[in-house]
């Protein structure tokens, strides 16, 4: 196994080529990202233990999607049908490891927002740690942006060094460590790439539903309500399979398969 420095403009590739993984088999990648996020949601319901325990399986569900994703590309689609317990793949391989990578990934978002706390006064532990509704005017507060970007800075190295690692865990046999470590080295190698990425995302995620909900609200002006449905179902049925699609065309670009024995 290799990875590879990429040029700035795959970053672009990533997600248009996501989106070719989408359209081969659109609702079943829809209903397997659907269904993931209804998972979630259903095991962070429970108070703070439901919380720590979605944050600890992660890593798991993030390999079945890349599972679903993996099969999607590599199948015919029109036969193909994604079976209930593809989501619930990543259970099946090197799960204890998978496991030690969400304890980690617990134990480092709780300790950045303990440090942040200091500024905020611990208003985004209590939201984000342990489930705690915040009111618009604390979340609007100086302190608690300060916090937030503070935070986000944080997790950058985190977000890379997560990047890659819970399909090297999966796919690749490594340790929580070295998928950690191949996962961040990979991602500091392609920065330019991941830059370009960042900014397709922003410009598809954000600024074009933007202009979308603006278009949308000129056409409809009493139908705010409406918009926010339509823009939703958009979302949830478009971007994130197209994104979720895209972060396993970063690992299949980026990463290749060496042969020891050559």
């Amino acid at each position: 196994m290799q990875a590879l420095t990429l040029p700035a403009r795959r970053g672009w590739r990533w997600l248009s080529d996501g989106f070719a993984i989408f359209r081969r088999k659109q609702l079943m990648l829809s209903l397997a990202v659907l269904g993931y996020w209804m998972a979630m949601a259903l095991i962070s319901a429970f108070p703070v233990i439901g919380r720590v325990a979605a944050m600890l399986l992660i890593p798991v569900f993030s390999v079945s999607l890349m599972n679903a994703c993996r099969v999607l590309e590599s199948s015919d689609p029109r036969p193909l049908m994604l079976s209930p317990p593809l989501l619930f793949s990543g259970f099946k391989k090197n799960s204890r490891t998978l496991l030690t990578l969400g304890v980690i990934y617990f134990v480092f978002t709780v300790g950045v927002f303990a440090a942040v706390a200091l500024i905020d006064d611990g208003v985004l532990f209590r939201m984000v740690i342990l489930g705690q509704p915040q009111h618009d005017q604390v979340l609007d507060s100086e302190e608690v942006k300060l916090a937030a970007q503070l935070a986000l800075a944080l997790f950058m190295p985190l977000m890379m060094a997560y990047w890659f690692a819970p399909v090297l865990v999966a796919w690749h046999d490594l340790s929580a460590a070295k998928s950690l470590f191949f996962s961040f080295v990979a991602c500091l190698r392609n920065w330019r790439a991941f830059l370009v990425y960042g900014a397709a995302i922003v410009i598809i995620g954000a600024l074009l539903p933007g202009v979308l909900a603006g278009v949308l609200s000129a056409v409809l002006p009493s139908g705010g309500g409406m918009v926010s449905i339509i823009l939703t179902i958009l979302i949830v049925l478009f971007l994130l399979p197209t994104l979720y699609a895209s972060f396993y065309v970063s690992y299949r670009d980026v990463f290749v398969a060496v042969d020891d024995n050559a």
